[in-house]
């Protein structure tokens, strides 16, 4: 792989990529928060793998959903902050073109990004948001996916 350098301007030196796309530092912030999902949906993953093989996990960056202005409260399906949805579980369903769909689990990048001020704070913060999806998706309670489950 051939890492662009540009040509040296005014003296300073060859301008290009500093770290080699290889290496974990150069990653994306997107890549690392979705680096960050995985690690945190795994024990769940683990301990009910059998419940949740036709289940995906996936990252949206922002919410697209349409929520009335005068809901106070979210549905079952959706983890928020306040008016601000964190996450949501979309059942099984048929696409429009009549294919079936799996169901499925979607983490929102940035309302998470912006609740979190630190590395542990996000994986906390994303840890819960999965149980409780995962919860809700199994019809469990939250405590007996993860018994340190605090909302």
């Amino acid at each position: 792989m051939h890492t662009r350098t540009f040509r040296n301007r005014h003296g300073r030196g060859l301008r290009g990529t500093m770290l080699p796309p290889a290496t974990p530092r150069s990653r994306s912030r997107r890549q690392r928060f979705d680096i960050a999902v995985l690690e945190a949906y795994a024990p769940i993953q683990q301990v009910f793998a059998d419940q949740l093989e036709g289940l995906d996990v996936a990252v949206d960056t922002i919410p697209r959903m349409r929520l009335r202005a005068d809901m106070s409260v979210m549905p079952d399906e959706i983890i928020a902050d306040g008016p601000v949805p964190l996450g949501r579980v979309i059942p099984a369903a048929v696409d429009p073109s009549g294919n079936p769909t799996r169901a499925r689990i979607v983490v929102f990048r940035m309302p998470v990004e912006q609740r979190a001020a630190s590395v542990l704070e996000r994986q906390d913060l994303l840890s819960t948001i999965l149980t409780a999806l995962v919860a809700n998706y199994l019809n469990l309670d939250p405590s007996d996916v993860d018994p340190r489950f605090s909302w």
